[in-house]
């Protein structure tokens, strides 16, 4: 099954089918932990087809073939890699906010609050008219009809929505704009000459990757660029809210600096280090960098031969084309969170998420397939290079796969063995103390996987690049 999964994401690359063929697939299938979706399958189908991108570039350097080799269970468990992390002595806490969750509203139905970042809280209870304490949240949004308060909050500049059955989401016009659309594009939007992959022994050393994302999706593209050798450089600035553990998570193999790009010195600073790199991954809504000279078409004329790596909540097609969302918005919106509670019920009631962040991170797996598939093209043809991908056409994905039975479902372990998790983490040296993680997923005969950097704090570089394959 994850083979015939993987044959649904090579069409992207113009593959045939016969290259899943190629990866060798451990550690059984799902269900592994209890949700009715193949969130298994989902996270070792991207994982090998990053596999997949590696060895394309490994034989443009060396002229060999790598063997590719992925383990259902392990790249499970990567998509929540969060949750494995020990700073020092201590676990690092993944606890969302108090009043992040669902609520009934007065129609019967239910809302999502997204409250995680402090602006997207602020925004829910402003338009709720209530201080940050649940009880006083729970009582406001009974005020509500699901439909309005979505709307009211989404005009708030919030983040959130109402919870739909699978088959509302199907009639909704968002769904119908991202079913028109492929799983991903990536589209040649300009002129440059062939450019060879620089010099060096891993498959992506030397190329330079800016990092423009947050959260959890964008920023996992970009580790898995570093795990292959590229150099990565994250791109903050101080006055944007983030969740510390996971910067940790997503950190590995990355410089980290912050720029803060109202300052049009600091928008030269960028510039300088466009002209520099490789690839550019932004994860901010469709069209919100245009204006400071960082679309694809900006950065395509200030580099040429640049591969822009794009991502949004919902597509850049459609009535949300420009909403703002995170995986919990899109499971909430699809129906995700109610089929997975008719199947497995919670331990409270209302709609619950499945138990990982499968949209975010096999979204960042198919973000980093795109790059090195556009990297690949562009060292073989030539031009400047578009990939273009959200979150809901990942999700969209994810229940194409299909479901498995409840029973099933129901009787999976919630979670991984002692055994299982000791055999899959490593520790890194960092700024702040060892911390010990997951490590690499995918499994390549040559050069195996690895990040030549620890996860550093936010900003603990400066914006410059190091001389290129340090890493």
């Amino acid at each position: 099954m994850p083979q015939a999964a993987l044959r649904t994401i090579l069409p992207v690359a113009g593959w045939s089918a016969d290259r899943a063929d190629a990866v060798t697939f451990t550690g059984g299938t799902d269900p592994v932990l209890p949700t009715p979706f193949r969130i298994g399958i989902a996270g070792a189908a991207t994982l090998a087809a990053t596999g997949l991108a590696v060895d394309d570039l490994w034989a443009l350097r060396a002229g060999r073939r790598q063997a590719v080799g992925v383990d259902l269970r392990q790249a499970t468990a990567s998509l929540r890699s969060g949750h494995y992390m020990k700073l020092g002595d201590g676990e690092l806490s993944h606890a969302r906010n108090s009043i992040m969750g669902v609520y009934p509203t007065k129609d019967g139905r239910w809302s999502y609050l997204h409250c995680n970042f402090p602006n997207h809280r602020a925004a829910a209870l402003k338009v709720l008219a209530v201080a940050e304490n649940r009880d006083a949240v729970a009582k406001a949004v009974l005020n509500w009809n699901a439909a309005d308060l979505e709307d009211a909050i989404i005009a708030a500049n919030g983040a959130g929505g109402a919870v739909r059955t699978q088959a509302e989401w199907a009639a909704h016009p968002q769904a119908k704009a991202i079913a028109a659309l492929p799983l991903m594009e990536v589209i040649k939007i300009g002129e440059a000459p062939v450019e060879a992959l620089p010099a060096g022994n891993r498959p992506l050393a030397g190329v330079g990757v800016l990092d423009l994302t947050r959260v959890l999706a964008g920023p996992t593209c970009a580790r898995t660029l570093a795990e292959h050798g590229a150099d990565v450089m994250k791109i903050t600035a101080p006055h944007l809210p983030n969740l510390g553990y996971q910067e940790w998570d997503t950190g590995h193999g990355k410089l980290s600096a912050q720029l803060d790009l109202r300052d049009p010195a600091a928008v030269e600073t960028l510039q300088g280090l466009v002209r520099q790199a490789d690839v550019f991954s932004q994860g901010y809504r469709p069209g919100t960098l245009a204006g400071r000279g960082f679309s694809p078409e900006e950065l395509a004329a200030l580099r040429p031969g640049i591969v822009c790596v794009s991502l949004c909540a919902f597509g850049h097609e459609g009535p949300w084309a420009s909403r703002r969302g995170f995986d919990t918005v899109v499971q909430t919106v699809s129906g995700m969170t109610l089929r997975q509670t008719e199947i497995v019920p919670g331990k409270k009631p209302g709609p619950d998420f499945y138990p990982v962040s499968a949209i975010d991170y096999c979204t960042g797996y198919l973000m980093a397939f795109g790059a090195m598939v556009a990297l690949w093209r562009r060292a073989t043809e030539g031009g400047s290079w578009l990939v273009r991908i959200s979150l809901a056409q990942v999700g969209k994905w994810i229940v194409d796969l299909g479901e498995i039975s409840g029973d099933a479902a129901r009787a999976a372990p919630a979670e991984f063995t002692v055994e299982e998790l000791a055999r899959w983490s490593t520790t890194s040296e960092t700024p702040s103390g060892k911390l010990r993680h997951l490590g690499p997923v995918v499994q390549l005969s040559e050069t195996k996987p690895h990040w030549a950097r620890p996860s550093v704090p936010l900003g603990y570089h400066k914006p410059e690049w190091p001389a290129r394959g340090e890493a």
